[in-house]
């Protein structure tokens, strides 16, 4: 029989037809799930480097350049152990060794659990292993990455706190380089001219990247040592010898690299030491490089120059990442016209800038009868020909942990710079370490006072302007509904 119903009446309910939908809907149900869950096997199966974006402020989860280069050069087998306990991993550790696996196929990580191989790291070290700690190994060369080397903590002894930095990269990156090459660079340090003890910071990043030193007195050879692939000067307080003086420049004119770090002294003038820079028309001025333009000093003391840099293989890391170096008591050098064309001028100060002649007896920062007129060159390299060359930094405290720290490690990776520069390109260094807490942001004394006056003064008059703007408007709207 059929059924009728009035217009405007709801259609009655069909029971089928419901069953019916249900059934495509349970269906498509299904369909969308069975594509979701190939997916994500899909996805789970691809390396963390196309599934992981580092979105953190530090790129804390990335990879730099050098490694990428050092991993793609390689050609021996390296293996990468991670001695930690089942449950303990480290997460950013995880991700960083996953990512070195997919860099090239002759890196392979191998986790020891040490529950299980508790005698494994005695063949490596003596030292206690701790979760999370690395042995990089290939063939009979190895090297122990201690989980306190990749999680460093720092004592500042300025504000009595801890800094945190992850370190992850340039120690694994630092172990690979070591393991497969033969031969490391030599550095010679020249003694015995009251040189200033190596900052910590320096030693520390040299042995990183594995550049082996050792102590030099010319006093006792006749030569420089054949090996030596860099001879460093830094922070003499008294004059080298005549002597000296010749076997250096016979040294850098027939091939060798020799890097200067040297400023102004109290007592005894590098007469001799500075007649290297003569021979290229490169001359001192006396007394402490002393700046007025506040774009070029740092933290309100004119004598913490930050100089221009000029485009170098040398500068250009820093320009490229904006860090800028500054230089603690320096000595101007001066260039002319007759300056030998082999010289190339790295770090300048303004046109502002002045010598005080009272050197370290200077009393005020003002400008007084007897000062020098600059700009000067703090920093340049001199091509001394037969592929010989010297790198001069003129102020003995730039790499001071606590000058380094106004830089925010600029001033190290000056220095290193010139040191891969001088002894050639090794991709294995300057990675830098990762802060795990707030970084200082180094901005000029003017810019400093610019931000003061912004905040303070014009944003509220800014704010008060346009709430009172707003208060009049609404008013006169209230008025003319009246």
């Amino acid at each position: 029989m059929k059924q009728f119903w009035k217009k405007g009446e709801s259609k009655p309910h069909t029971p089928g037809l419901a069953l019916q939908g249900g059934g495509y809907s349970l269906v498509l149900t299904a369909i969308v799930l069975a594509i979701l869950l190939v997916l994500n096997i899909l996805v789970s199966s691809l390396p963390t480097t196309l599934t992981k974006y580092d979105m953190s402020a530090t790129q804390l989860y990335s990879i730099t350049s050098n490694t990428k280069v050092v991993a793609g050069a390689l050609e021996e087998d390296v293996t990468i152990y991670w001695v930690v306990q089942s449950g303990e991993e480290d997460d950013v550790i995880e991700n960083l060794l996953a990512k070195y696996e997919s860099l090239s196929d002759h890196i392979q990580v191998v986790k020891k659990n040490p529950d299980v191989y508790p005698t494994f790291t005695q063949q490596y070290t003596d030292e206690t292993v701790s979760n999370n700690s690395l042995i990089v190994e290939c063939g009979e060369r190895s090297r122990y990455v201690a989980y306190e080397d990749i999680y460093i903590s720092d004592l500042d002894m300025y504000t009595y706190s801890y800094t945190n930095s992850f370190d992850g990269e340039g120690a694994i990156t630092s172990a690979i380089d070591y393991v497969v090459s033969e031969e490391l660079p030599k550095l010679y340090f020249l003694e015995g001219h009251g040189e200033a003890e190596l900052p910590s910071k320096f030693t520390a990043q040299i042995e990183k990247e594995n550049m082996e030193t050792d102590t030099l007195s010319l006093l006792t050879v006749d030569a420089i040592p054949e090996d030596a692939d860099c001879l460093v000067i830094y922070g003499p307080t008294s004059d080298i010898s005549e002597e000296e003086r010749d076997m250096l420049a016979d040294y850098t004119q027939n091939g060798g690299k020799l890097l200067v770090m040297a400023g102004p002294t109290e007592d005894d003038p590098l007469t001799n030491l500075y007649t290297l820079l003569e021979e290229y028309g490169v001359k001192t001025v006396e007394g402490i490089v002393v700046e007025q333009d506040r774009e070029h000093y740092a933290i309100g003391y004119p004598y913490l120059v930050m100089p221009e840099m000029f485009s170098n293989d040398i500068t250009d890391p820093l320009v490229q990442e904006s860090y800028y170096p500054i230089f603690s008591i320096a000595q101007g050098l001066t260039t002319d016209e007759s300056t030998s064309s082999a010289v190339t001028a790295l770090l300048t100060t303004s046109d502002t800038s002045f010598s005080k002649a009272a050197g370290f007896d200077l009393t005020t920062y003002e400008k007084e009868e007897g000062d020098t007129d600059g700009p000067f060159v703090l920093g340049l390299t001199i091509d001394t020909g037969n592929d010989g060359q010297m790198v001069w930094f003129s102020s003995s405290d730039f790499l001071t942990d606590a000058c380094n720290a106004y830089s925010s490690g600029a001033n190290l990776d000056l220095a290193m710079n010139a040191l891969s520069d001088l002894i050639g390109e090794r991709e294995a260094i300057s990675i830098r370490s990762k802060s795990l807490d707030y970084n200082y942001l180094t901005i000029s004394d003017s810019v400093a006072s610019l931000l003061k006056t912004v905040m303070i003064g014009v944003f509220p008059l800014v704010y008060l302007g346009v709430g009172i703007v707003v208060v009049v408007r609404r008013k006169q709207v209230q008025h003319e509904t009246v």
